[in-house]
């Protein structure tokens, strides 16, 4: 099922999302203070190609630098990702078959807002760490 759902959601968001991800990795890239932001929005657009079956969930330990991340991401390029998403979730709900895609997509929300301190890693495995504030698919 996990599949077909992921093959669903790169024909209908995953492909327009990733391109949104990597043209945000892209400027991040052209200053070399702002690498870091490329290196989180390029995981996060490989991630958005592929979301079902994966899940992101907090790194232990990350404090402060994650934060102060957070809070420059949202500002240099954050907000439009995730009105992005909003937008896209919000044409995947007026179909049937796209309204768990389109919840899916506003899952992803959260995730564009605050990428610094999160993981990306296999469903199985977030259960096997116990996480419980992981976001899964």
């Amino acid at each position: 099922m996990r599949l077909l759902a992921n093959i669903i959601w790169f024909v209908l968001a995953g492909f327009w999302l990733f391109v949104a991800y990597a043209f945000a990795a892209l400027l991040c890239f052209v200053f070399i203070v702002t690498i870091p932001f490329g290196i989180a929005a390029l995981r996060i657009a490989f991630f958005g190609v592929w979301p079902f079956g994966r899940a992101v969930v907090t790194q232990p330990g990350k404090g402060i630098g994650s934060t102060l991340g957070n809070i420059l991401w949202f500002v240099l390029g954050g907000w439009w990702l995730a009105v992005v998403h909003l937008i896209t979730g919000v044409l995947l709900c007026l179909t049937v078959i796209g309204i768990p895609l389109g919840l899916a997509n506003f899952k992803l929300i959260n995730v564009s807002m605050r990428p610094f301190g999160r993981e990306i890693v296999s469903a199985d495995e977030a259960r096997r760490r116990g996480a419980h504030n992981a976001i899964a698919f």
